[in-house]
């Protein structure tokens, strides 16, 4: 019987691409649960190309038209983020697949963890907000967490077989994205449209414009301290433009391996959806015949000053990281709509990160008033900026 997938967010971009991945193994994997937040449009198509047991909207307000559409076909209708929470935990299900972007994504990773589930990981802001709590969940669970990312699959991967051995730091890579060496007067005027053409991957927007601002890579800073128990000043990061080295691992005895591909998110998906076995596929192959250039630099954090307020909440801990997210959230999604500049993005994170109640050790109803702290704090700030235009 192929094995019951649970993939929340189908109709984003890991969604659509996790997809692909399950319609080329139709004996292996069924996509059981499908889950979208509003593209009630593009989650109808799935269901009716892919028939699972279940769809859940998270939007209420289009539970009439999904289940209108999908009368008759035998699949359960749920709407709103309760039946989300729930849904995870059937019995069936055996893999969830977390790509929901943002905060929204951690609920449902809790309760998959509750449930023992098996988790490919492709929502970084459970770890980034959660990390403490989830990892401690997953301790005394029987669910385990396998990567999605490109880079953390990247250090899942060179990790194997090293249980026993000392790693003295790992070094994500990142391709720059879209204005690596644009000057600062430039980087100003960047406009969403021009933030959205990352030129090596396909990603959704949020995550293309964090690429861009290099909050991207300072989340997954956060992410791999949880993920592969890490000190902050373990964890470098290098501008790598051809995207094909997805990370490295530097061992105490002076070894380094390093995990290379093509930039295609179906690679690492299909990965942690197989693992611990690999698949035979058609997917592209590396040719250094035709991809023979790999230069590196160092990231230059006086453009890009993402990357060093990421910094800066993983050293300080406790709620910090929450307040990173939900502040970057609220910038991007401002920026996507014109309200505020490229190079505000930063200066309205610096500004909540400063602004809300430091906790050292919250629990998750902690992190929950932090969130809606920060987003209720950085919009205020938003609007300020915006009246002084």
């Amino acid at each position: 019987m192929p094995e019951k997938i649970a993939l929340l967010g189908s109709t984003g971009s890991i969604g659509t691409q996790t997809l692909d991945v399950i319609s080329r193994y139709p004996d292996e994997f069924k996509a059981s649960i499908l889950a979208a937040g509003d593209n009630v449009g593009l989650l109808i198509q799935q269901a009716k190309k892919f028939r699972p047991d279940s769809v859940i909207i998270g939007n209420s307000n289009h539970f009439k038209r999904l289940r209108d559409e999908l009368h008759g076909t035998g699949i359960e209708v749920y709407a709103g983020d309760e039946a989300l929470d729930q849904v995870v935990s059937r019995s069936d299900v055996t893999l969830v697949l977390a790509a929901i972007v943002g905060y929204s994504g951690l609920k449902p990773v809790i309760n998959a963890i509750k449930a023992g589930k098996k988790i490919a990981l492709a929502n970084k802001e459970t770890l980034v907000a959660a990390g403490e709590i989830i990892s401690k969940l997953v301790s005394e669970s029987e669910s385990s967490i396998i990567p999605v990312d490109s880079e953390h699959s990247a250090i899942f991967q060179c990790l194997m077989g090293e249980e026993h051995n000392n790693i003295e730091m790992i070094t994500l890579t990142a391709s720059g994205g879209p204005f690596l060496n644009m000057p600062e007067e430039k980087l100003k005027k960047v406009k969403p449209e021009d933030a959205l053409m990352h030129p090596n991957w396909n990603m959704g927007d949020k995550v293309t414009i964090d690429s861009a601002t290099l909050m991207n890579k300072g989340l997954e800073v956060i992410e791999a301290k949880w993920l592969f128990d890490l000190k902050p000043e373990q964890i470098k990061v290098t501008i790598h433009p051809q995207s094909l080295i997805h990370s490295f691992v530097h061992f105490t005895d002076g070894s380094v391996k390093a995990q290379l591909g093509m930039p295609d998110m179906r690679i690492p998906i299909l990965f942690a959806l197989t693992y611990p076995r690999r698949f035979v596929s058609d997917l592209p192959r590396l040719d250094f015949r035709e991809n023979n250039s790999l230069t590196f630099e160092e990231p230059d954090l006086r453009r890009f000053r993402n990357l060093s307020l990421a910094y800066e909440a993983l050293n300080r801990g406790g709620n910090i990281p929450c307040i990173l997210n939900a502040a970057n959230e609220v910038a991007v999604k401002a920026f996507l709509e014109g309200r505020i500049g490229f190079m505000q993005m930063p200066d309205v994170v610096e500004y909540s990160l400063g602004k809300i109640p430091y906790i050292a050790a919250p629990e998750l109803e902690s992190l929950e008033i932090t969130d809606k702290q920060t987003r209720e704090t950085t919009t205020g700030f938003i609007n300020k900026l915006q009246n002084k235009k």
